[in-house]
């Protein structure tokens, strides 16, 4: 016969063991990520393209759309690099942003790093074509 006390520490372990696994974190994956863009403006800058977000084996389409402030000149081209702190391919959906300064003249190699509300965190390098001179807030939005 099983006594009262047994029974009691036998549930609140289980109970323990189901509070604790539900409060593990889940691994947050990387993802390669391939963006194609142009920028226009002066003062405003308006962007736009497309690119691809390969995450788990799979490759999703996404568009960029963007906006940068103290912006003079056109550019465009390739960025590439990782997504970080993935946890399913929509967390990489929202607005990204950085404040940095940077300048592109007939091409130049440039480099972000930027993050959205969802903790994702965009390591991106390439080279960009045009004359682009910009200083202040910077950013994109991405959609699948």
């Amino acid at each position: 016969m099983l006594n009262r006390r047994h029974i009691f520490k036998t549930g609140v372990a289980a109970l323990a063991a189901v509070f604790m696994a539900a409060s593990v974190p889940a691994y947050a994956g990387t993802g390669r990520v391939r963006l194609r863009m142009a920028n226009a403006g002066f003062i405003v800058g308006i962007g736009g393209g497309s690119g691809t977000l390969t995450f788990q084996g799979r490759t999703y389409p996404l568009r960029i759309g963007g906006i940068s402030l103290g912006t003079i000149g056109a550019s465009g081209g390739t960025l590439v690099g990782r997504a970080l702190n993935i946890h399913q391919p929509t967390d990489i959906v929202g607005t990204f942003s950085a404040v940095g300064a940077g300048i592109a003249i007939a091409g130049g190699a440039r480099v972000m790093r930027m993050q959205n509300s969802n903790g994702v965190i965009l390591e991106l390098q390439g080279m960009q074509a045009g004359f682009e001179a910009n200083a202040g807030l910077s950013g994109f939005s991405l959609s699948m």
